[in-house]
């Protein structure tokens, strides 16, 4: 086990209210595992939300059919879902 993987304790102060919200999801016995999982899943969301920020205008440039204007985009996304932009033809064969 490395030293990135390691469990380690730590101390944490936390409103009481919110601990009990906690404690009735869970249970005291599997509180730390569920803020761990909180912080993983918002850490995972930061990272996304930044990485979205930086392709921000990367196909202002760029002539992409279906992505001409938010109501195209949403339309072709429609599209894709049920089956229907040629593109999904060539993905499906």
């Amino acid at each position: 086990m490395t030293a990135e993987t390691a469990t380690r304790r730590i101390h944490l102060l936390i409103r009481g209210e919110l601990l009990d919200e906690i404690d009735a999801l869970v249970g005291r016995r599997r509180r730390s595992q569920f803020i761990a999982e909180a912080v993983a899943a918002r850490l995972a969301r930061d990272e996304l939300r930044e990485a979205i920020a930086e392709m921000d205008g990367a196909l202002a440039d760029s002539d992409v059919e279906g992505w001409e204007s938010p109501q195209a985009a949403a339309a072709w996304v429609r599209a894709m879902r049920v089956g229907e932009h040629p593109a999904s033809a060539e993905s499906a064969a």
